[in-house]
């Protein structure tokens, strides 16, 4: 569990970025409840690369 507290948070260019889609996909995939694992710190969104994975892995980001 002590990797996750060691990993850092990533922003929308940088998981837009690892996913080979613009910033603006990732901000759509938000509004439309897609259920990516996104956290609202401030006025950001933020994210962490194994969640990402994990919600990749469930399938839960092809689902229309």
């Amino acid at each position: 569990m002590s990797e996750n507290v060691e990993e850092k948070w990533i922003s929308i260019d940088e998981a837009a970025d690892y996913f080979g889609v613009k910033p603006a996909t990732v901000r759509d995939w938000i509004r439309k409840g897609k259920d990516i694992p996104a956290h609202k710190i401030g006025k950001q969104w933020k994210f962490k690369y194994s969640e990402l994975d994990e919600w990749v892995k469930s399938g839960k980001s092809a689902m229309d």
